[in-house]
């Protein structure tokens, strides 16, 4: 998903001055796109940069003055050779003015001040003044700039118009309509990124209020992306209403990990616990948005069933040491019958560990099942892995008949042990009957799994917000995420574990060192070193 606007860079520019510093933008940026290239913020509640223009808040109102033109049609120059500005009598709207040449901005003159302070006048009205139990509070704009630019009180003596609280818009949407500012995203978002028209603005004056047109609900798999385009504590997020606030957060950069978009996300955690999902910002893979199933697609994480602890199911469960010597002591049992279920829902760096691993025990077999599902024409991918691209560079054979060709070679005599990371041999298609028959079987994971109930060796992994790694999304973009926390109990990071397997010495893997190590010796990476790759991620080819 191109940003539109960057693709204006090539044309035509325009210069101007605003708040006295000169700047040239593209022809056709407006006036809160060319402050903020100036280094200043426009405040602002309907515009947004991948919406229409809505105009209708008047919160980013600005003076403009335009070069006073002489008979000649030239401009007319002071002493110090500079144009004369004649400035418009009436303050204008930077989301809907055109940045034009010659033309000066004022963006803190007194007459925007008096402008910005009687909109936020306007907008309290009506609104609740109860941020201490908004659930907003902590990132409400409405809250930011009335104490940036806000007036401090109001001459409104007359009881608030009341409006419907606690209103489900849809499964995943819950309205509360007083805090409401109709600043119109939310319609604007439904109608033409979501393409799904179920909101419109009803009545009129002060009783106009948001809704689904009737016989309508907001149930299309990017609703929740309203609540984030919303400025206020109008539309918030069901899953997550009154469950946290927002400044006991830890935010963290990382990705989606439910389909091969690999949007980029900031996980909101606390203590170990993850507590939502938000998209960040990637024109070059998810723009602004993401879908509600990627988004909610955290719970897992923060599941009881976890894994916690090694296990050698001959004795129970085990230290970590005596776990990783019995995974050892059966792979060079196995030597050269060995087979690897891998997944897409691992790194690139652990792909690149378990192809080491592979050669250093003579892997027969090196399998990752496909796991396909519906897409969409948006975000939504029909690979449900996040580095399937990944899996395939690493040498991985990859595909919706894995469980057949390890039966096959099960059955054939030619695989006796199984190292399962983040797959189920199971799920997979692989007859359990059969599986119990190996001599051994490793399974590094995080939740259990009918592989995992009949592993002889249980190493406690982690999840993708645990860790650091990349992934290649299905543009062949190589991205990077981040942990958010440590592995719960005594559960390690993949990299490590991998590390440990062929004889290592006990010590943390270094991650720059795997990923350096992982360029070099992979020529779509060579070109790769640790700091080039930015939080966007970059395009890699093979």
């Amino acid at each position: 998903m191109a940003d539109p606007v960057s693709k204006t860079s090539a044309v035509e520019r325009v210069n101007l001055t605003v708040d006295g510093r000169a700047v040239s933008v593209p022809k056709g940026w407006n006036l809160i796109q060319a402050a903020r290239k100036a280094g200043f913020h426009v405040p602002h509640y309907c515009y947004h940069e991948k919406l229409s223009v809505g105009g209708n808040c008047r919160m980013c109102l600005v003076e403009v003055g335009l070069p006073r033109m002489g008979p000649d049609r030239k401009p007319v120059l002071k002493a110090d050779g500079t144009p004369e500005i004649g400035w418009l009598p009436r303050p204008q709207i930077g989301c809907a003015t055109q940045a034009g040449e010659g033309m000066s901005v004022r963006l803190n003159s007194q007459l925007v001040k008096e402008c910005r302070r009687s909109v936020l006048e306007f907008l309290l009205i009506n609104h609740p003044l109860d941020c201490p139990i908004c659930d907003q509070a902590g990132e409400c704009k409405l809250q930011e700039y009335a104490f940036q630019y806000g007036g401090g009180e109001s001459r409104f003596v007359e009881e608030k118009e009341r409006k419907p609280k606690k209103v489900e818009l849809g499964p995943r949407v819950t309205l509360d309509d007083e805090r409401c500012i109709l600043c119109t995203r939310c319609v604007r978002f439904c109608r033409e990124i979501a393409r799904d028209d179920v909101l419109g603005i009803f009545n009129r004056g002060s009783h106009s209020y948001i809704s689904c047109y009737p016989g309508r609900k907001l149930e299309n798999n990017y609703s929740l992306n309203t609540v984030d385009l919303c400025p206020v504590g109008a539309l918030t997020s069901t899953d997550f209403r009154f469950k946290m606030r927002v400044w006991f957060l830890k935010e963290t950069s990382s990705l989606c990990a439910s389909c091969a978009r690999g949007c980029n996300i900031t996980v909101g955690s606390r203590e170990g616990v993850v507590h939502r999902f938000k998209p960040r910002c990637n024109d070059a893979v998810n723009s602004h948005w993401m879908c509600d199933e990627g988004r909610l697609n955290y719970k897992w994480i923060n599941d009881e069933r976890r894994l916690k602890k090694p296990l050698i199911r001959a004795s129970g469960s085990a230290k970590w040491d005596e776990a990783l010597a019995a995974a050892r002591d059966a792979l060079v049992r196995n030597r050269g019958r060995v087979a690897i279920l891998a997944s897409g829902q691992c790194s690139c760096e652990e792909l690149f560990l378990l192809k080491k691993l592979a050669e250093t025990y003579g892997a027969v077999v090196k399998l990752a099942p496909a796991h396909e599902g519906p897409g969409d024409n948006l975000l939504v991918e029909t690979d449900k892995t996040p580095n399937m691209n990944g899996v395939r560079l690493m040498g991985f054979e990859a595909g919706r008949e894995v469980g057949a060709k390890l039966s096959d070679a099960m059955a054939k005599g030619e695989v006796a042990a199984l190292v399962a990371v983040r797959e189920c041999a199971v799920a997979a298609g692989v007859d359990a009957g059969a599986l119990k028959k190996m001599d051994a079987i490793l399974a590094i994971d995080v939740l259990p799994s009918p592989t995992v109930e009949m592993a002889s060796v249980v190493l406690p992994g982690a999840a993708h917000v645990e860790k650091t790694g990349t992934f290649i999304n299905f543009q062949r973009r190589l991205q990077r995420f981040h942990p958010a926390f440590a592995p719960p109990g005594e559960a390690r990071t993949d990299l490590w574990i991998l590390g440990q397997l062929p004889g290592g010495d006990s010590k943390p893997l270094d991650y720059e060192k795997v990923f350096n190590r992982m360029c070099g010796e992979t020529p779509a990476f060579q070109a790769l070193p640790w700091e080039p790759l930015t939080e966007k991620g970059v395009e890699v080819e093979w």
